[in-house]
C-alpha cells in the first residue's frame, strides 16, 4: 500500500487515533493450520483448553443453512485488561481504555467441497441495523436500531455479533472464534517474526509504524502497528484492512512452513501461544479445527477470494455515531448471495473504476478524500474553469481556483500525482479515462490535472468499490 495520508481539513488538532485493530485472522487461521499437523493427543489436549463462549444463545430468526458448506465469523476484540499503562503508550501507541468493540471482523466460507475459500473482511464502523436485544450493562431490552457494526459486541456481547452479521448479510454463521490482541502479539513472536515489505516508506506516528521501503521483519508488537495503521491512505480503515489481508497471507506462510511444522517442540509452543487466547462456540470441535484447517492449508491461491464488503460511502456522518461506513447495497448484496449459494464471487462489472495506465485491482479510495489542483495546459480560456467544475461535480475535492500550467500547450491530458498518493491518483485515472500518469516525487497530497486539448469531459467515478486486495507488490514472497 501506498502512503496516501487524507487530505488536510484545515484543523491543527490532530485526528484522534483508532482504539487496538486487534487482528485476528493471522492468528485463528495461522492457529488451525499449525494444528492441522499436530497428533490428536495434543490436539484435544488445546481443544479442551480453548476458551468456550454461548455465541448462538436466544437468536432466532437465522438465515437458512448453507448445506455441508460451512462459515466461520472471525472477530478480534478490543481488551486491553492486565497490561501496564506505560506499556500501552510506549510499546503500541494506545491508550488504556478499551472501547469493549470488536475491532477486526471476518467471514471466512469453506464450499461444500472444501476446494473453494472466500475470506470477506466487514469494515468495523459499517452502518447497519443492530437487532432487539437485551443491554449487557443495564439489563434493560432495546429495541432494533442502526448503528455501527462493532458496537454490538459491546450491547449484547457474541450472540448480537453474530445476529447483526446475519441479518446483515444473509449468511448463516455455523461457528464463531474471537481472539484478543494479546493472542496475536504473542503469536507472531512465537513464529519468530514475519516479513512486510512495501515499495513505498510507511509511517504512522499514531500508531507507532515506521517502515521504510523494502522488507522489514517485524516481531508481534511491530506487526500490531502494521495492521492498526489507518493514517498511511486516505482509504483509511478499508486501506488497513488490505494490509491485514496481506499479512494474513506471510502469517500462513510462516506458520506452514517446515522449519516449524517439522520441528516439534516449537511447533507445539507456537499451537499453545495461539490458541490460549482463543475463544469459540460450544459446538466448534477439534474436528471443525482440523477440517477449516485441512481446507485453507491445501487451498492454492487461485482457490482463494478475499474480499471487503463494497461501499459507496467511507464517511457516512450520523449523527451520535460520527464518521461510519455505507455498503453498497446492490454490489453487497450480490457478494452475499454468492456465499449463500455457495458460488464463486461475481465477476468485477465496475470498468470505471479501473485507470487504462493502472491496470489492476479496484479502487480504494473515493472522490471526496482526494483533492485536486486543476492547471490549464492549452491556449483555450476558461478551460481549466470547465475542468474544475466537472472534477467537483464528480465529487473530487478541487481548489476552486484554476492557474494555467505555462510552458507549450499540451495535446494530452496529464495526471500530475505524489508516488505516496498512488491509490488516489488510481480514482482520479479513472475519471480522466486516457489521461497520462506523470510521478512527481514530493508534490504532496493534492493531485494536479493538466488538461490538454483532447480533454472533452470527465467520468463519474463511484465511490470506491474495494473488492478485492491490492496488487501483491506489497507482500513478501
Amino acid at each position: 500500500m501506498s502512503d496516501d495520508p487524507a487530505p488536510s481539513t484545515g484543523s491543527s488538532t490532530p485526528p484522534r487515533p483508532r482504539r487496538w485493530e486487534l487482528w485476528l485472522a493471522g492468528v485463528a487461521a495461522g492457529a488451525v493450520l499449525i494444528a492441522a499437523a499436530v497428533g490428536w493427543s495434543v490436539l484435544h489436549g488445546i481443544g479442551h483448553a480453548i476458551g468456550r463462549i454461548d455465541a448462538f444463545r436466544g437468536i432466532g430468526n437465522r438465515p437458512a443453512a448453507t448445506g455441508s458448506a460451512e462459515n466461520f465469523l472471525l472477530v478480534g476484540t478490543d481488551d486491553r485488561e492486565g497490561i501496564p499503562p506505560r506499556e500501552l503508550k510506549k510499546v503500541f501507541h494506545a491508550g488504556g481504555v478499551s472501547c469493549h468493540c470488536t475491532d477486526t471482523m471476518m467471514l471466512v466460507h469453506l464450499s461444500r467441497d472444501r476446494d473453494r475459500a472466500t475470506v470477506i473482511s466487514i469494515p468495523r464502523d459499517s452502518y447497519v441495523t443492530i437487532p432487539a436485544h437485551t443491554d449487557l450493562a443495564t439489563g434493560k431490552p432495546v429495541t432494533a436500531g442502526r448503528g455501527k457494526i462493532n458496537a454490538a459486541y459491546g450491547l449484547g456481547g457474541a450472540p448480537l455479533t453474530v445476529q447483526t452479521v446475519e441479518q446483515a448479510t444473509g449468511i448463516r454463521v455455523d461457528h464463531y472464534l474471537q481472539v484478543d490482541f494479546r493472542s496475536f502479539v504473542s503469536t507472531v513472536d512465537a513464529l519468530g517474526g514475519v516479513s512486510v515489505c512495501t515499495t513505498v516508506p510507511l509511517h504512522d506516528p499514531y500508531s507507532g509504524l515506521d517502515l521504510p521501503a523494502g522488507t522489514t521483519r517485524l516481531d508481534g508488537a511491530g506487526a500490531l502497528k502494521y495492521v492498526r495503521a489507518r493514517h498511511l491512505d486516505a482509504s483509511s480503515d478499508l486501506g488497513r484492512m488490505q494490509r491485514q489481508q496481506h499479512l494474513v497471507a506471510q502469517i500462513l506462510r510462516q506458520a506452514t512452513s517446515g522449519g516449524i511444522l517439522f520441528n516439534p517442540a516449537r511447533l507445539n509452543h507456537v499451537l499453545t501461544t495461539a490458541l490460549k487466547s482463543v475463544k469459540a462456540d460450544q459446538g466448534l470441535t477439534v474436528e471443525d479445527l482440523l477440517k477449516l484447517a485441512a481446507s485453507l492449508r491445501n487451498l492454492s491461491a487461485g482457490d482463494t477470494a478475499v474480499a471487503t464488503v463494497p461501499v459507496v460511502d467511507i464517511n457516512h456522518t450520523v449523527p451520535g455515531w460520527g464518521s461510519t461506513v455505507l455498503w453498497d447495497a446492490p454490489a453487497a448484496r450480490a457478494l452475499f448471495d454468492a456465499v449463500r449459494q455457495d458460488r464463486p464471487l461475481p465477476a468485477v462489472t465496475h470498468p470505471a473504476h479501473r485507470s487504462q495506465d493502472t491496470a489492476g485491482p479496484l479502487l480504494t479510495v473515493a472522490p471526496q478524500q482526494i483533492r485536486v489542483q486543476v492547471l490549464n495546459g492549452t491556449a483555450t480560456p476558461g478551460l481549466g474553469a470547465r475542468v474544475d467544475a466537472d472534477l467537483r461535480r464528480d465529487g473530487f475535492v478541487t481548489t476552486g481556483l484554476a492557474g494555467n500550467a505555462g510552458g507549450s500547450p499540451a495535446t494530452r491530458t496529464q495526471v500530475r500525482y505524489d508516488p505516496r498518493w498512488n491509490q488516489s491518483v488510481r480514482t482520479l485515472a479513472a475519471a480522466l479515462p486516457g489521461a497520462r500518469l506523470v510521478a512527481v516525487p514530493g508534490l504532496g497530497p493534492t493531485l494536479q490535472v493538466v488538461p490538454g486539448s483532447d480533454y472533452t469531459r470527465s467520468a463519474p467515478v463511484p465511490s470506491a468499490h474495494p473488492v478485492v486486495p491490492s496488487p501483491p507488490d506489497t507482500i513478501c514472497h
